[in-house]
């Protein structure tokens, strides 16, 4: 049974070099749902869901969607994303908030609480792309420079199929194809460019200082899906936890399980927040 769709605030916000879109919806305690590349829409069941008993917050990231840039040539780091989610947070007034940051946007999550641990309380980082916590770094930096360089070359689903690869995602034969070739919608084809040619590099190079996190007040959970076994995102996560002394958390699903099954992540990520 899907939730209603909760009616929510729709703005944007004036920031360096960026202008950002922003969703609200719901009352209570402040919760930021954030990805990167993944935009507002992704995390909407999840937050319409949440909004029952919390503040929800979603954003489109820098680049992505309707947060535009003022240079779309310039690359969107995690200590952007980060400063951006702290001007949001600032600017509603609604720290210290928790935060789920998935994917890349769980690296803006703990880039956060590195530069910014005021503004937040909990941060929930669901598969972080991590490869420089990994011992086979020099070789997935290649696979990466590889997977770049055959994107901007015009080879779209050549360089998904190394993404895949690489990640430890088997999908059916011929998905590729169906999911990146032919005629597609010129927005994804937009926020796909910004992701290859601005995004993955300085998200999966960026390097947690984990001291600093070790220290934090910040309550850090580093979550896993049930399903990730052997995915590149449960390698990495599984290594941050392991450095920051701590055991990682199951999530329902595997890489993308808030989108998959939004009640039950919603479900345990409420179980999650209110175990302090």
């Amino acid at each position: 049974m899907n939730a209603p769709t909760v009616p929510a605030t729709v703005a944007t916000l004036e920031v360096p070099r960026a202008r950002l879109y922003y969703e609200v919806r719901g009352h209570g305690p402040a919760v930021v749902l954030v990805g990167a590349p993944m935009d507002a829409p992704a995390f909407a069941p999840l937050a319409d869901l949440l909004a029952a008993d919390h503040t929800v917050l979603t954003t489109d990231p820098r680049g992505v969607h309707r947060s535009q840039v003022a240079d779309r040539d310039r690359d969107s780091t995690p200590e952007m994303r980060a400063d951006d989610l702290a001007r949001l947070l600032t600017h509603l007034d609604a720290g210290p908030a928790a935060v789920l940051g998935s994917s890349g946007g769980a690296v803006s999550a703990l880039a956060l609480v590195q530069a910014h641990p005021g503004l937040v309380h909990t941060v929930v980082a669901h598969e972080p792309p991590l490869t420089e916590l990994l011992d086979d770094r020099e070789q997935l930096r290649a696979q990466t420079e590889d997977m770049i360089t055959t994107y901007l070359a015009g080879d779209v689903t050549g360089a998904w199929t190394t993404f895949f690869a690489q990640a430890r995602i088997d999908l059916p034969d011929g998905a590729i194809e169906q999911m990146f070739g032919g005629e597609r919608d010129p927005q994804s084809v937009a926020d796909e460019h910004h992701w290859f040619a601005h995004e993955m590099r300085p998200t999966t190079r960026w390097q947690p200082d984990l001291a600093a996190l070790r220290d934090s007040p910040v309550r850090i959970v580093v979550g896993i899906g049930e399903e990730s076994g052997g995915q590149i995102c449960d390698r990495t996560s599984t290594a941050l936890a392991a450095a920051l002394g701590i055991a990682p958390t199951r999530f329902p699903g595997d890489h993308t399980g808030f989108v998959d099954d939004p009640e039950r992540f919603a479900t345990r990520l409420r179980a999650v927040l209110h175990d302090n």
